[in-house]
């Protein structure tokens, strides 16, 4: 099942994408993220419209989002840094989420603004303490495609941590949609890349992951708890703008593609 949240005359809906590409909006108000409610509320999906007649919003409002640094091994390289041995965690704030196609804002004293496609995990099922991996993907919903966007100065070259070059407003486009975990046979082989004003820079699969996605649910349930409706932002591979040779970044007029097989596309363009 495809879940994903539209803007109406009435403020905010909950909706599926059919089998046929055509939005179903979900009755009642949008609620907070529940996989069993919604699969229940889609039972009564409300008319089809065109997917492109919608205006599409991040298909949830995650209580917190947990970001994954350095996860693939040639982006690690491109930086000169070493694969970390354990995860490299740190946060995003719920309101830097925006949607699949809105602006992306570069922000006040930006120098090096960059894109990071990324796999986000939702969470469906709390989880604390996981006794291993085994049991990590069964507190999974879905997964969703996110770019991690960051300004590199900010990041690392004004001290302190990571946090202050991750959280601009507008820097977490969620979606199109959720995919649900049971349309994902494997994690682990979900072709993903990014596009800056039509030119291929990141093109890789998650296959080349460091820590794979049940590894990371378990290892992140260790330090904090998830829950419904929390995302794991993955880790991007090689290709963002630092790693190029020399370093570009993003100016006001660039537009990014950003897309993984089975969780659409994003278009966002800078301002």
């Amino acid at each position: 099942m495809r879940l994903l949240r539209i803007h109406t005359d009435d403020g905010l809906r909950d909706a599926v994408l059919d089998d046929d590409g055509r939005v179903r909006p979900l009755p009642g108000a949008v609620e907070p993220f529940d996989l069993d409610r919604l699969r229940e509320r889609a039972k009564s999906a409300e008319t089809a419209v065109d997917f492109e007649s919608v205006r599409l919003a991040a298909p949830l409002s995650p209580g917190k989002i947990v970001c994954v640094g350095l996860n693939y091994a040639d982006h690690a390289a491109e930086g000169g840094q070493e694969a970390p041995a354990e995860p490299i965690l740190f946060m995003k704030a719920s309101d830097t989420v925006v949607g699949a196609h809105d602006d992306v804002i570069i922000p006040r004293g930006s120098e090096k603004t960059d894109w990071e496609v990324e796999l986000g995990v939702v969470i469906g099922r709390t989880a604390a303490y996981l006794a291993d991996e085994a049991e990590a993907l069964d507190h999974v919903a879905g997964y969703v495609l996110a770019n991690d966007v960051s300004e590199r100065h900010f990041q690392l070259e004004r001290g302190g941590q990571w946090d202050k070059g991750k959280n601009s407003a507008t820097f977490c486009p969620l979606g199109p949609w959720i995919l649900t975990a049971d349309e994902v046979p494997d994690p682990q082989a979900i072709k993903l890349g990014l596009d800056v004003n039509g030119e291929v820079l990141q093109d890789s699969s998650t296959a080349e992951m460091i820590f794979g996605v049940a590894h990371l649910v378990h290892y992140i349930s260790q330090f904090m708890t998830l829950y419904p409706g929390d995302v794991i932002s993955t880790g991007t591979p090689a290709g963002v703008g630092a790693g190029q040779k020399p370093p570009r970044f993003l100016r006001e007029g660039d537009v990014l593609r950003v897309w993984a097989d089975g969780l659409g596309e994003q278009h966002s363009r800078l301002r």
